[in-house]
């Protein structure tokens, strides 16, 4: 497995995202404000969606350019798309 540059960043974000989600469950077991618990889960999306965002990009800069054909970087590049959404 090809570890990048932008693998620690990566990182970060998810354990941000982690951590934002541990403290939803929290406060849905101490019986916190729905929009309290609402606002936790906009972080959590918005952490994971960045981290999805970052990698994504990053594999499209140094994997597709380097891969070992054009064909197979456009048919990885149409796989990719699915998650961009």
């Amino acid at each position: 497995m090809k570890k990048h540059q932008t693998h620690p960043a990566i990182l970060k974000r998810l354990q941000r995202a982690h951590g934002h989600l541990q403290a939803v469950l929290a406060m849905i077991g101490a019986g916190r404000e729905c929009v309290d618990i609402a606002q936790q889960l906009q972080a959590v999306e918005k952490a994971v969606k960045n981290a999805k965002q970052e990698l994504i990009q990053d594999h499209i800069e140094h994997c597709l350019e380097d891969g070992p054909g054009r064909g197979s970087s456009l048919a990885e590049l149409r796989e990719l798309a699915k998650y961009l959404a």
